[in-house]
Formats: C-alpha cells, sequence, structure tokens
C-alpha cells in the first residue's frame, strides 16, 4: 500500500513539474489566459450595457423631476 502510495506521488510530481518550458505549464497558462479573455469578452459589453441603460434611467428621472418642479412652480388657475 504504501509503495503504491509513494508511486503515485512521483508520478504526480513528475506532471506537475516547476520546469517552465513543460508542456504541462504552458497548457495550464493557454488554459488560464484563454479563460480570461472569454470573461473579458463578455463583461465588457455587459458591463457597457447596464451603463447606459442606467444613465439613461437616470436622466429620463432627472427629466421628469425638472417638469415636476417646473409644474409646482407655475402658480394655480382658479376657474
Amino acid at each position: 500500500m504504501e509503495d503504491l502510495l509513494q508511486t503515485a506521488l512521483e508520478s504526480a510530481d513528475q506532471a506537475i513539474s516547476l520546469d517552465p518550458g513543460s508542456p504541462a505549464n504552458a497548457m495550464v497558462f493557454v488554459l488560464v489566459a484563454a479563460a480570461g479573455v472569454l470573461m473579458a469578452l463578455v463583461y465588457v459589453p455587459v458591463r457597457l450595457f447596464l451603463t447606459i441603460t442606467a444613465r439613461s434611467r437616470r436622466l429620463r428621472l432627472l427629466q421628469r423631476i425638472r417638469r415636476l418642479r417646473e409644474e409646482l412652480a407655475q402658480p394655480l388657475t382658479s376657474s
């Protein structure tokens, strides 16, 4: 049992080497970089959309407040 565990640890140690030129490390780097690019491609358009819609909602709200202030500033007409 101990021999099996020792063999598994040695093979794992060889597979995950700290050699910068090893193919396993290069593959991990490529996968992490690809995930980062994919996240950026999703995040940037969503963030832009949310920013634009929030600004337009804010602008409409400010315009509505201005109209209400103008209506309140006008004197009441009694007929």
